[in-house]
């Protein structure tokens, strides 16, 4: 377990929860782009299946949580997003 991987994963996850609020407040998500959480999702999808393929520890959590964190923000975005 690497002190520096839990670093990025609180930082990267302190964001999210902002992101999510501002979306549910102004009921607005231009400015976001959706391809961008689907690659931020990716990323955490392989960040998982790292940790359960080479390296499993609780740091798989942190990874998991980010990404539902960004499954959320994907799904407001759908949700509001002007046809």
């Amino acid at each position: 377990m690497s002190i520096f991987e839990i670093g990025m994963l609180l930082c990267f996850g302190a964001a999210w929860p902002f992101s999510i609020l501002k979306t549910l407040r102004r009921k607005d998500v231009s400015g976001k782009s959706v391809l961008f959480l689907l690659i931020v999702l990716l990323g955490y999808i392989f960040g998982i299946l790292h940790k359960v393929f080479y390296n499993f520890d609780k740091v798989v959590y942190l990874y998991a949580l980010n990404g539902l964190m960004v499954s959320t923000d994907i799904a407001l975005y759908l949700r509001f997003k002007k046809d």
